[in-house]
């Protein structure tokens, strides 16, 4: 049984402090308490977080790495070597991949560019892959991007070749050491920047390239901030900083992009203007990344790179119909994993979820167990086994469960395991799975037994408003927050006391439209997936988010209800 959410009401910042910067910016109180509970509380910082500009970004030389990189790639142009792009099959890989190959491009340079394929070369760097990347050409240099941090027998077996090896890259440094390469670009080998993709890392690379040798107006680097925009926004990293600078811009430059492959995944998408950052990660990500759960990636990547309007308008379409295939597959294996866990044990399911199934494609593991994860509020790993018995799975963790911990934990039970404290992938054999499940829940179990609250879902609300208060105004204001994600979650409103004006309409069989009344003020407001909960009787508080709604040229605000309870005095 899933627990009760609690509700966590942020604290209100000064008063006095709000209003003054509401009058000085011209802005809605509450959107401004909003900027000052996300640490922009002074008149300079608030000005750089509801207007970043491009001008404000650092000298891309100041990340590591980069002199070797664009010293060795300026080389490579003045001898018009054979570049091979070996990127990854997420779009922060096939993002990143594409716009180096622009870039490499406008430099005279004519690029390979390889994406592994998930089931057969696996992620990142490997020699099987390397060699198919570079069979038929015979290359100077191979620039791994998205990879290649941690592939020192990779960098050895290209070095005997006599191959030259950049990495441009963003993830965890191993602690056995480094690729022993011309050079990496990533930031986690400094002190800053960690919160950049590759797409981002690609930006700064490109940028500093164009300070470096200028190409005037051939190359406008700024007509492809819609390809940052997408790695950054897919690939869940903090919109701090310069990503918000690089996303809030790419959005901007999404909505007129001259990117042909863009035009037609927009139009099979249905998107419309302005797009935002769930429309990326909600609509175009998932088509792009659908190429390279179910089959290869390469699709995604010729799309970005083609500017044939007919061969951009099949790839498109094909990749909506990969989509599709992605989805019916995710489905299948979420609803058999449902089954499975309803038929484990109490105790082998009580802290933590542990589910397998032999026909689970692997592209579609980290879904399933994020989306399982989410609804029971568990550390939930989904594995799919191949006809050798060995499981590979991915992770997905509650906030105060470091998957990297567990797994360390387990290891003993493990063929291989790692990534990152919220998600993580390993590799089990299929006579460990149950003992791994125990020993895991136990884990879990002692760590919950320090922290009584750690499996309790938490609804953070950001703040309190009257249903009056939600209007026209607020919502000018309040764009200026955007874009939403990782770093700087869309705020949750809390409205107490809200009544009903006659019963709920149901959508599609699956979604409640309700017209709150508070106070003589009234306000329609949906809530998705909720026909079938049990709702006590009003009066109600409600936590919901807020967003733009353009009908037809009326535009108004759209209330999501993301919870709703018996109200409290």
């Amino acid at each position: 049984m899933i627990p009760e959410s609690k509700w966590l009401l942020a604290e209100v910042p000064d008063i006095d402090r709000v209003q003054k910067l509401a009058s000085e910016f011209e802005l809605s109180p509450l959107a401004v308490q909003l900027a000052i509970q996300r640490g922009f509380g002074d008149e300079k910082s608030l000005a750089e977080f509801l207007h970043p500009r491009l001008q404000d970004l650092s000298d891309p030389f100041d990340m590591p790495g980069m002199q070797a990189t664009i010293d060795r790639l300026l080389q490579a142009v003045d001898n018009n070597e054979g570049v091979v792009i070996y990127g990854d099959y997420d779009v922060d890989g096939v993002s990143s991949s594409a716009l180096l190959n622009l870039c490499l491009s406008a430099y005279g340079l004519k690029p390979r560019t390889f994406l592994p394929q998930r089931l057969s070369e696996g992620y990142g760097l490997s020699i099987g892959g390397i060699k198919k990347a570079i069979e038929g050409v015979s290359p100077a240099l191979v620039i791994a991007a998205d990879c290649g941090t941690n592939s020192r027998d990779e960098a050895d077996w290209l070095r005997e070749k006599n191959i030259d090896l950049l990495v441009l890259d963003h993830h965890e440094p191993a602690i056995e050491g480094v690729a022993d390469c011309i050079a990496i670009v990533n930031p986690k080998l400094g002190k800053d920047f960690h919160y950049l993709c590759t797409a981002g890392v690609v930006f700064k690379v490109a940028h500093a390239l164009l300070k470096a040798r200028p190409l005037g107006d051939t190359f406008d680097l700024r007509q492809h901030l819609d390809l940052v925009a997408l790695g950054t926004v897919a690939d869940i990293v903090p919109l701090v900083d310069e990503n918000r600078i690089l996303v809030r811009r790419g959005l901007q430059q999404l909505d007129r992009t001259t990117n042909t492959g863009l035009k037609a995944l927009k139009k099979v998408s249905g998107l419309g203007s302005p797009c935002d950052a769930v429309d990326v990660g909600f609509k175009i990500g998932p088509r792009l990344n659908a190429a390279g759960r179910v089959n290869t990636a390469q699709d995604a990547l010729d799309l970005l790179l083609s500017t044939d309007e007919n061969e951009c308008i099949n790839l498109a379409e094909k990749l909506n119909h990969l989509n599709r295939d992605r989805q019916t597959l995710e489905q299948k294996a979420r609803e058999q994993a449902e089954q499975q866990m309803e038929d484990l044990p109490a105790e082998e399911k009580e802290f933590a979820l542990v589910l397998a199934g032999d026909d689970w494609h692997p592209g579609v593991v980290g879904i399933v167990a994020s989306r399982l994860m989410r609804k029971h509020h568990l550390p939930t790993f989904i594995i799919g086994y191949d006809d050798a018995g060995i499981g590979k799975g991915s992770g997905r963790s509650v906030e105060g469960v470091s998957l990297v911990k567990a797994i360390d934990h387990c290891r003993d039970l493990l063929e291989a395991g790692g990534g990152h404290d919220q998600a993580a992938g390993l590799s089990v054999r299929r006579e460990n799975l149950q003992a791994f499940r125990k020993k895991l829940n136990a884990y879990v179990e002692q760590r919950s037994k320090d922290n009584e609250e750690l499996l309790i879902p938490k609804i953070h609300l950001d703040i309190e408003a009257k249903l009056e208060e939600i209007n026209l105004p607020l919502l000018d204001s309040y764009e200026l927050l955007r874009p939403f994600g990782k770093g700087n979650p869309q705020p949750i409103l809390l409205t107490r006391g809200v009544q009903l004006k006659g019963e709920p309409r149901v959508l599609k069989e699956k979604h409640l439209k309700f017209m709150f009344v508070q106070e003589g003020c009234s306000h329609d407001a949906i809530y998705f997936n909720s026909a079938e909960l049990k709702l006590p009787p009003p009066p109600w508080d409600i936590a919901y988010t807020i967003d733009r709604n353009d009908y037809r040229g009326r535009i108004s605000v759209s209330m999501i209800i993301q919870a709703i309870r018996a109200a409290e005095c």
